[in-house]
């Protein structure tokens, strides 16, 4: 099975200090929806794994966290795209779970589900936390520029060895060249 497992806000769409607390506020970030839809065209699985503490914090509800992500499903399924399932850790950064990035909970869940070995396996995130938990279960750590990335990538902490594109657009046009 070919799988590529992608974090949300700053990679999909934009990320917000504010949170993400409406389908209103979801936006695509330019190509990304396109780059999925590469991906399903080409037959690659694609998950999305994602820290949404806004509901830990009480700034929406998990309902609403659904309708952002029909939201997002809907604009791919127009382009052609699809997501086959989408893990989030609902808890606050405080909350000491075993799910919320950089902890790997959401991966290793992904993986029992699967019934895969992760190791290899393309994990696109914007921030440290994406790379941290990427590398606990060995997948392929990938670093985007958007979001909080460039400024994850400035810092340079924990990032030797992690490739690094200007978006998720870039990052597929690595993945089918090499799948060619």
């Amino acid at each position: 099975m070919r799988l590529v497992i992608l974090d949300r806000d700053g990679v999909i769409n934009e990320d917000s200090a504010a949170f993400i607390k409406s389908p209103a506020e979801w936006r695509p970030l330019p190509g990304s929806l396109e780059a999925i839809a590469r991906l399903t065209q080409a037959h690659y699985h694609v998950v999305v794994v994602t820290n949404q503490s806004g509901v830990g914090r009480g700034l929406f509800d998990i309902d609403t966290l659904h309708q952002i992500h029909a939201t997002m499903e809907q604009e791919l399924l127009r382009r052609g795209g699809r997501i086959d399932a989408i893990y989030y850790c609902p808890h606050g950064p405080d909350d000491d779970c075993s799910c919320r990035k950089p902890r790997a909970g959401m991966f290793r869940d992904l993986a029992k589900r699967l019934q895969m070995d992760l190791s290899g396996v393309p994990a696109v995130g914007d921030s440290l936390r994406d790379i941290q938990a990427a590398q606990v279960v060995k997948a392929r750590p990938i670093l985007v520029r958007t979001g909080k990335g460039l400024t994850t990538e400035q810092r340079g902490e924990g990032l030797a060895g992690v490739e690094v594109y200007d978006d998720l657009a870039a990052v597929v046009e690595r993945l089918l060249e090499e799948a060619v």
